[in-house]
């Protein structure tokens, strides 16, 4: 825990750091000191609301216990089996499959899995990914991971505005600044940065994530299986949020990006066949040797979705819930 702080620590040193660089660059003096009080700000909130904002990023809805009775069920038994808390549970509407856990600690944690996931894997293979997200909140990974993604996603949003404020009409000299030139290299330092913040999360606790979660949902198969259909899916399909503010990859189970122009040189994630061929190896130590998992071909009905309100003896439930 003591090395997650020092890592926290150091992350909210560097962005700030790049924060007020850009400050400088366009504004001179005077944005040099406003950057940085901004960044004070910012590193304050981030510790404390980074849960807040980047479910807010994604647009993530949370679910009761009543709109999600299976779902909340199987997080309630890994949750006891690796002796955690509850966390919140959220969905995203999002058509690529995937998922990410968030929060400063395990007593203030949130699980939050996409519509395109539960609408892919099978119960059990979701049981995989969801133990993987659990591991991050039992190894603390889940602070870091918010805070690199609040400020990091702050920086690519400053790099979006300066080169829009580029393109029309922000070509004027600044007092104490140095005018469109500095924007220009704001713009080209914006993707770097975004990347390093990418790259300063070890993409070892991927693998320490992995190897916790199979041996908590008791089948490192399962997770496996995940993987690979998640890795394929999410290739073909975009994740517009992620791909708006790519220094917030680092949180999901699998890149979000689509390894398009400069996402592919900042990839935090481990190569997905040398994470299956780990999750294999555990198994066969394991003694286990079948995924015991039906193929998923349509979309679910099995109580994971979201109910759309009809009553628990026997209301209606659609495919997709309430969002159709």
């Amino acid at each position: 825990m003591p090395m997650n702080y020092a890592k926290t620590a150091l992350l909210l040193v560097l962005l700030t750091v790049i924060l007020v660089a850009f400050g400088a660059a366009v504004g001179g003096r005077t944005g040099l000191v406003m950057a940085f009080i901004a960044a004070l700000v910012m590193n304050l909130v981030s510790l404390w609301k980074s849960d807040t904002m980047v479910l807010r990023m994604f647009k993530a809805q949370e679910v009761s216990e009543a709109e999600a009775p299976q779902l909340h069920a199987m997080i309630r038994e890994l949750c006891q089996r690796g002796g955690l808390p509850m966390p919140r549970v959220y969905i995203t509407h999002s058509p690529q499959p995937n998922a990410f856990a968030t929060g400063r600690n395990p007593d203030n944690a949130a699980v939050c899995v996409s519509t395109g996931l539960l609408d892919l894997v099978s119960p059990q293979e979701l049981s995989g990914v969801v133990a993987h997200e659990l591991a991050h909140i039992k190894n603390r990974d889940t602070l870091t991971m918010a805070v690199a993604a609040t400020i990091g996603g702050t920086v690519s949003m400053l790099a979006q505005y300066l080169q829009f404020g580029l393109l029309f009409g922000g070509r004027d000299r600044r007092p104490g600044g140095l005018g469109w030139i500095g924007t220009i290299v704001a713009v080209i330092v914006a993707p770097m940065a975004a990347g390093m913040v990418q790259m300063a999360i070890s993409r070892s606790r991927e693998y320490s994530a992995d190897r916790m979660g199979a041996m908590l949902c008791g089948n490192p198969l399962w997770l496996a299986s995940a993987l690979e259909k998640i890795h394929v899916a999410a290739r073909k399909i975009r994740n517009e949020p992620a791909e708006q503010i790519p220094a917030a990859a680092h949180l999901f189970i699998i890149n979000p990006l689509n390894g398009r122009g400069l996402d592919s040189l900042f990839s935090t994630h481990p190569n997905v066949e040398n994470r299956i061929a780990e999750l294999q190896a555990l198994a066969r130590e394991m003694g286990v040797t079948d995924t015991g998992t039906a193929p998923q071909t349509g979309p679910r009905d099995d109580g994971f979705i979201v109910s759309d309100g009809g009553d628990a003896a026997g209301g209606r439930r659609g495919p997709r819930g309430p969002w159709g």
